[in-house]
């Protein structure tokens, strides 16, 4: 620990706190982090390689890509002896493609936001986003990131989700933007009698029926076309389940969502929102404010929303029984019934 005076010259008279300070670059740790990922850096250094060898492998700048690795070493990303860079415990799990925690592929998604992030303050000028790129503009690149950082989201979250929701007596259930099937599939292993629909946009259900038709499960796991803000929903579901969607919205989508969501349940069906949940004054938790910021430079209209918001919203879709359940992690949820 510093002393009384070290801290004093770390934090002198008219200087910035250096926690401050810390917090304004650190962008660039970030930055230095999301560029291995793309690369693919840890996986080619691995057990260990050379800056001239992981340059060669990568086709990258023998003394730029030294200069990458030395800063990932002074971060704890990285380990070198003499000459050689090997991986860490953390970062050969996550990162380096021979784990079944490998988490590269859901990351990537972070490397697409960056461009976006950097908009933040035209976004604030103009109201919306201004480098929004619409679903039918979208690489399969960037489709492939989102959903596999969705994806990973879902498994981790779904075991809580469903013992809270429960599984028992329901028989036909829509996943709403369901995306990689995480959620349908979680919900159809819990319960061998439910039928699962699926409804989410074209260019994602390939991907869907890739996970459908790994669990085996592509008798009871239905993948559907559509566009949750204009397509028909169905009808007589026991449950609709619209995960990590509404932030997405504006409020009058989110209105109209719900609406249509009332009308597609079977009398006495359920409706669960699982989403970032703002406190009333919309200033926590952080990770939900600054989520706010993530749909500020990506979406048109999209924001996170407090408790009351999505209670108001559920009362005028004429639920009853509105309830908020507070789970683990960033996302909470918001079930109701018809």
């Amino acid at each position: 620990m510093p002393t009384p005076a070290n801290q004093e010259s770390l934090n002198a008279p008219h200087e910035l706190p250096e926690d401050l300070l810390l917090t304004i670059r650190g962008f660039q740790e970030s930055r230095a982090i999301l560029t291995a990922i793309e690369l693919n850096i840890f996986a080619v250094v691995g057990d260990g390689a050379s800056a001239t060898q992981v340059a060669a492998k990568l086709s990258t700048h023998p003394r730029a890509t030294e200069m990458l690795l030395n800063a990932l070493v002074s971060m704890g990303m990285l380990t070198k002896s003499a000459a050689v860079f090997h991986t860490t415990p953390v970062t050969a799990q996550f990162f380096a493609g021979e784990s079944a925690d490998d988490a590269r592929a859901a990351m990537m998604h972070i490397v697409n936001l960056w461009h976006r992030w950097s908009t933040l303050t035209d976004c604030v000028r103009s109201g919306t986003s201004v480098a929004r790129q619409e679903s039918a503009a979208r690489s399969s690149n960037w489709t492939d990131s989102f959903i596999a950082a969705m994806h990973r989201n879902a498994q981790a979250r779904a075991p809580q989700v469903i013992r809270t929701v429960g599984v028992q007596g329901l028989h036909k259930m829509l996943d709403v933007g369901g995306g990689s099937a995480a959620y349908s599939i979680a919900f159809a292993q819990a319960n061998l009698s439910l039928h699962v629909e699926l409804l989410d946009l074209p260019d994602v259900l390939p991907i869907a029926q890739r996970h459908i038709d790994q669990a085996g499960l592509a008798q009871r796991i239905k993948p559907r076309p559509g566009d949750l803000r204009t397509d028909p929903l169905g009808q007589g579901f026991d449950l609709i389940l619209i995960s990590a969607i509404c932030h997405m919205l504006g409020p009058d989508e989110n209105r109209d969502l719900l609406k249509r969501a009332h009308a597609a349940l079977a009398p006495n069906g359920r409706i669960v929102v699982s989403d970032f949940i703002l406190e009333a004054d919309k200033t926590s938790p952080k990770q939900a404010a600054l989520f706010a910021l993530n749909m500020l430079v990506g979406t048109r209209d999209g924001s996170t929303y407090s408790e009351d918001e999505y209670a108001a919203w559920l009362r005028e879709a004429a639920f009853q029984n509105i309830t908020r359940v507070r789970l683990p992690g960033p996302a909470h949820l918001m079930q109701a019934t018809r």
